[in-house]
């Protein structure tokens, strides 16, 4: 029986977890710098191009779109040929197509390079979480990958310093902008050189000997740092692919077994809830500011601000993670989330819509931390891959739907009819979380497969002794 699970289990955190985090990290940063300097773009683009609300709403929506078919092929590869693999072509594409945005001339063309550039970031997005989670050991996991997510918030506060220092420049400073965002291809080398495969995906694979090698380095480095490993523990065994997985199709199947179609239903409710009113509000506040008086300048020193409350937001639920646990923590910031949404609806004044523009971007942030945690924790190693980029593809026909839905009922209801409807949707997501999830605080990955995918009574029986243990 392989070790591989426990060896990993056993492990401190160490300088490699460190350097993943770097690595995934900086790989979150300029997805989000990507998708959110868009914001600032739109008010422009506007205006050079001469488009009415509806066309700004689709053009708002092309990165979505590739970020759909983006994150679901990302998924669906991860688990047949490897995460590491789909990560750097990820990044090989959305750089090219960044690169050749800079030069439209009009819309249609600029939508088409943004819907390629976004297959690229919701590949990129999709696989990153649950492929760097499976080197971590339980006992920090959610914070790591909490904290893995929150780089986002970086890509979000570097892409408002665009907006509000450069596209103001000049008519065409966005295309410099656009050039910028395509400096990632740098990272490539660093990747291709650093970024391991998986030995958790390697072991399910059959390919013990390389996932060994690959462990092997992990705790030589360990031990070269002066840190002590554990003795190893038993240790639920990673469950080798299953008849009839392996294959795309199987995967997709797989997740709608008995065994996991409760936990698909809850992950594809979940995303859509939080990613529909995370980009209705991220997307349209700039150009929405705008249009209720305030200047572009204005508009956007406000929109910083609230893209700066993005970091303690990310980082809080990064930490409660691990003590109150994932659900917990997604729920509560949901909810808050949707209690700030409503804040903004109501209020009229500047600094009543900062002031609740920087809580639903604290908390909606803060979910995310919860949120990339838990999803590749709640599917087991051989369709984690596949559970988290389908999950994340269904949510972004929220980011798709958001930015035209937002642009078709501004002009009927106005700016407190558009961010009060975010208060249902998220009071939705946070039930459907506390109803269908299941605790992953303080248990390994393979422990929480084992509790999916044996016999239901013997499963139900475990879930309910591990909540009386850890109080989750």
């Amino acid at each position: 029986m392989s070790k591989i699970p426990a060896r990993i289990e056993r492990m401190p955190y160490s300088s490699f977890h460190r350097r993943l985090l770097w690595l995934g990290g900086l790989g979150y940063v300029f997805d989000a710098m990507d998708a959110a300097v868009l914001a600032f773009m739109l008010p422009v683009l506007r205006t050079q191009w001469h488009l009415s609300s509806v066309q700004t709403g689709v053009l708002g929506s092309g990165t979505f779109i590739g970020y759909f078919f983006g994150a679901a092929l990302a998924g669906i590869l991860g688990d047949v040929i490897g995460r590491r693999t789909v990560m750097v072509w990820a990044l090989i594409i959305y750089c090219i197509a960044s690169l050749i945005s800079a030069g439209a001339q009009d819309w249609p063309f600029f939508m088409a390079m943004r819907i390629v550039a976004g297959v690229g970031t919701g590949a990129e997005s999709a696989i990153v979480a649950p492929f760097l989670s499976e080197f971590v050991a339980r006992k920090y996991r959610g914070t790591f990958t909490g904290s893995l997510a929150a780089f986002f918030s970086f890509g979000f506060v570097a892409a408002a310093v665009l907006g509000y220092l450069v596209i103001p420049l000049a008519p065409d400073a966005w295309r410099v902008v656009s050039v910028i965002t395509a400096l990632p291809v740098v990272m490539l080398l660093w990747w291709r050189r650093a970024l391991p495969e998986s030995p958790r995906w390697l072991d399910t694979r059959g390919r013990t000997a390389e996932a060994e090698a690959i462990v092997d380095k992990m705790e030589a480095e360990v031990r070269a740092n002066g840190l002590q490993l554990e003795p190893l523990q038993p240790h639920e065994p990673a469950a080798p692919a299953t008849a009839g997985r392996g294959t795309p199709l199987g995967n997709l199947k797989a997740l709608w077994s008995r065994e996991l179609a409760s936990i698909t239903a809850m992950a594809w409710l979940m995303w859509l809830s939080i990613t529909f009113s995370y980009y209705a509000f991220f997307t349209w506040i700039p150009g929405l500011l705008v249009q209720s008086g305030m200047t572009i300048t204005r508009s956007f020193s406000y929109s910083l601000v609230m893209y700066l409350a993005q970091i303690p937001g990310y980082f809080s639920g990064a930490w409660l993670n691990e003590k109150i646990g994932r659900q917990a923590t997604i729920a509560s910031y949901m909810a808050l989330g949707g209690l700030s949404a409503l804040g903004l609806a109501l209020t009229h004044g500047n600094a009543e819509i900062l002031t609740a523009g920087f809580l639903l971007s604290f908390f909606m942030n803060g979910t995310y931390a919860g949120v990339y945690a838990f999803t590749p924790e709640v599917f087991p190693t051989d369709v984690r891959a596949t559970g988290m980029g389908v999950a994340s593809a269904i949510g972004r026909l929220g980011a798709i739907a958001a930015p035209i839905l937002v642009g078709y009922l501004y002009p009927r209801l106005g700016f407190g009819g558009v961010f009060g409807a975010t208060t249902l949707v998220l009071i939705i997501g946070a039930l459907a979380v506390l109803i269908m999830g299941v605790p992953t605080r303080g248990r390994s990955l393979e422990e929480i497969a084992a509790m999916r995918m044996k016999l239901p009574e013997s499963a139900h029986d475990t879930l309910a002794r591990g909540n009386q243990r850890r109080n989750v």
